[in-house]
């Protein structure tokens, strides 16, 4: 069976649903800045990718308020865009016959720091009751398929920041099991102090206090990432279930592969080349018919050059266009890779590469063709998304334009005129 893609939910600081996030990307409309939901002046980071325009009662339910983390609020939200935007109706279809996969690698912080600040001040008795699972990693995957009765596979994953990939990934498995609609991604949120503090023993996290200079990478002058908050979940099908929907299919879920970089010390190189070539022999493809990467793009030297000397062995020198575009919103954890493969999807689907926003000086070490200061229009076809996170996680999923047998190319789609 084929898997494909038929609806995109997303939320990211520079956009709610696909429509303005695509509008924004393309346009190289960055929402790095300074953290508003907390005073960040005694932490050593001080900016982020933050979501200002959500108001979780209007896509809520009272009831649900004060049972969820912000995680969930946002996700609950974006389920509903997402199958709305496939057009399914998850209660038309046998109970088991849909399933639900979502990556976190945090779970809900800001509701657990909000619980234990209630015991240590006020004690027990006034600690919520809904702290007992609105804090997990799993609260995403329970919440969404109560709310859109899922009865078939669910799972949730925890990979950092390949968590959204490796869940698109098993969507994959469970379409090609039998399962007919898969709901897959992640949204993550990160913003609170508990949080912050939990992130930066890591040292991954750039500590400028400039929105345009903090988050550079394959840059000279790379510090470290942003963090970021928001995802993208995406409704995968059987293709043969989806046109017989006569639904708009965005692509297929062409190859998809994971390895872990070997024990430091090891003398062993990372696994991020050899994750590249098993996810193109997965989908059947040589490195000729990339047309796109979409890169992790850490933001630390060591990591982008490692990065980069993989894409560069794999696919040459300067050999393919390279962008990571979430230099505008951030890194979003577990909901990067799902909202990378629907930038992907929407790059395929206009014809553009979306920019690198902020890198301006590429390391002479990384040998690569970077997008940086404006969109580049190309005609795209296949691109490969890459995720790596803390612990040495490294997964690629390849995704291409529909063929004739799966779907059409929307011909409305949004395209801005360059400035």
């Amino acid at each position: 069976m084929t898997a494909v893609i038929t609806g995109l939910g997303i939320a990211a600081p520079n956009g709610l649903g696909v429509a303005d996030y695509w509008r924004a990307t393309v346009e190289g409309t960055s929402r790095i800045d300074r953290i508003t939901r907390f005073d960040p002046d005694r932490y050593p980071v001080r900016l982020a990718g933050e979501i200002r325009d959500f108001s979780p009662e209007q896509h809520l339910s009272g009831r649900l308020l004060p049972q969820t983390d912000r995680i969930t609020q946002l996700a609950l939200a974006v389920s509903d865009w997402a199958l709305a935007d496939a057009g399914a109706e998850p209660a038309a279809l046998h109970d088991f016959d849909t399933g639900i996969v979502t990556a976190c690698s945090a779970g809900g912080f800001e509701f657990g720091q909000r619980e234990l600040a209630k015991l240590w001040h006020d004690g027990p008795q006034h600690v919520s009751a809904y702290m007992s699972f609105s804090w997990f990693y799993a609260v995403n995957t329970g919440q969404i398929s109560i709310r859109h009765s899922l009865r078939g596979p669910a799972a949730a994953l925890v990979s950092d920041q390949a968590g959204g990939l490796d869940a698109i990934g098993q969507a994959r498995r469970q379409i090609r099991a039998g399962t007919k609609l898969v709901i897959a991604g992640g949204v993550e949120s990160t913003l609170c102090p508990m949080a912050l503090i939990s992130q930066l023993p890591a040292g991954n996290l750039s500590t400028r206090d400039d929105p345009a200079t903090a988050y550079l990478p394959f840059d000279v002058d790379a510090t470290g990432g942003v963090i970021g908050e928001g995802g993208a979940l995406l409704v995968v099908e059987d293709a043969a279930a989806a046109r017989a929907r006569g639904v708009r299919i965005y692509g297929e879920i062409a190859g998809y592969a994971a390895a872990l970089d070997p024990r430091p010390g090891s003398a062993r190189p990372p696994a991020v080349a050899r994750t590249i070539r098993q996810s193109l022999a997965d989908a059947g493809i040589v490195p000729s018919d990339v047309d796109v990467v979409f890169a992790d793009a850490a933001g630390l030297p060591v990591a982008d050059r490692q990065e980069a000397h993989a894409i560069a062995e794999v696919f040459g020198p300067h050999g393919i266009p390279v962008t990571a575009p979430k230099t505008m919103i951030g890194r979003l954890n577990s909901g990067m890779g799902a909202l990378d493969v629907a930038t992907a999807l929407l790059a395929i689907r206009d014809g553009v590469v979306p920019p690198t926003v902020g890198t301006t000086r590429i390391d002479p070490n990384c040998q690569i063709d970077l997008v940086t200061a404006a969109r580049r229009p190309a005609r795209l076809a296949t691109a490969l998304v890459l995720a790596r996170g803390v612990g040495g996680f490294n997964t690629a999923v390849v995704v291409r334009a529909p063929s004739t047998e799966t779907g059409e190319i929307d011909d409305h789609a949004y395209l801005p005129t360059a400035s």
